[in-house]
């Protein structure tokens, strides 16, 4: 994960403590800074104290008063070491418009402006979504994305999907295992693709969400995790509820009609738990979240899925 050091710079607006409003603006004019929305005040160690919008210093112009009596401690600041995605992540949910970076004796280092926060964000957000399709590439490859040659492309790719393919091995031996059911209740092959496929769809929400949620959320995994749960048991009420009367309506069969609707029910709860489980239980271990949203997730969802759908199908059928 890659840290800040190159987004740092100092060429933000920087003022001493005992300087007054007029001693500041008279520093600034002719300059060209980054993030001019937010002066930093130090002392004479070039520690950071605080900052003061610059509003309120052109509204106190006139007055003799040092910085002191206006500044106003930085509600948050970051390490040269902090992880850029950390950083952005930061800035946008303490609503800052400059990042301050002090070391860890507090010496004013910088600051990350409005254009690296979004570029950081930028750059997150591409390689998120490569990650999310199962590509693996680094941030920097972005832009050679469609020019490269075919094999350079294809060994981005093709570790992942060699995840899917060893998954759905599983998947079908899971489904062979319950060959005697099949021949008894033929009509539950019908359905096999409704199951694999919203538990798929339930899921990639979820891990969608998860991926930029839990770096974004304040509110701690257990609320997260409680009411992404309570979301899956409400899509899969409504889901189990439309494909149980689809199934009575094509069908006529009660029995069959319960299986499918229990299956739902508790393949979107599956699915929700690990959409968000899997990419903070990688975010714990030091690796991109975004990783597990793609291949590995679906893997999961899908041979779960299938074997729930076919235990309560033989408990239920027979």
């Amino acid at each position: 994960m890659p840290d800040i050091r190159r987004h740092i710079t100092r060429d933000v607006p920087v003022a001493h403590v005992a300087q007054t409003p007029d001693q500041v603006i008279a520093g600034l004019r002719g300059t060209n800074h980054h993030g001019v929305g937010t002066v930093f005040v130090i002392d004479g160690g070039d520690r950071l104290l605080g900052q003061v919008r610059l509003a309120e210093i052109f509204a106190a112009a006139g007055s003799p008063l040092s910085l002191d009596r206006f500044v106003q401690a930085p509600p948050v600041t970051i390490g040269p070491d902090t992880d850029q995605e950390d950083a952005a992540s930061t800035a946008i949910r303490e609503q800052l418009i400059s990042l301050p970076v002090v070391d860890g004796e507090g010496r004013f280092l910088g600051a990350m402006p409005p254009h690296a926060i979004m570029q950081v964000l930028r750059e997150e957000h591409v390689q998120d979504l490569h990650h999310l399709a199962g590509i693996w590439r680094h941030t920097e490859d972005a832009q050679r994305a469609l020019t490269e040659p075919p094999v350079v492309r294809m060994r981005h790719r093709l570790p992942w999907l060699m995840i899917g393919l060893a998954g759905s091995m599983v998947a079908t031996q899971v489904v062979a295992g319950f060959e005697a059911t099949l021949e008894r209740h033929v009509a539950l092959a019908f359905f096999i693709p409704l199951i694999v496929y919203l538990a798929d769809a339930v899921g990639t929400q979820t891990e969608a969400i998860a991926v930029r949620g839990l770096s974004l959320t304040t509110g701690g995994l257990r609320r997260v995790l409680l009411g992404e749960l309570g979301t899956g048991l409400l899509i899969g009420l409504c889901l189990a509820a439309a494909a149980a009367g689809f199934e009575l309506l094509m069908f006529g069969q009660p029995g069959l009609a319960t299986v499918l609707g229990v299956s739902i029910l508790a393949a979107c709860a599956i699915a929700t738990t690990i959409g968000l489980m899997l990419p903070w239980a990688f975010a714990r271990i030091g690796w991109d979240p975004a990783l597990s949203s793609g291949p590995i997730a679906t893997v999961i969802q899908d041979v779960l899925s299938l074997l729930i759908y076919f235990l309560i199908a033989s408990a239920v059928l027979g």
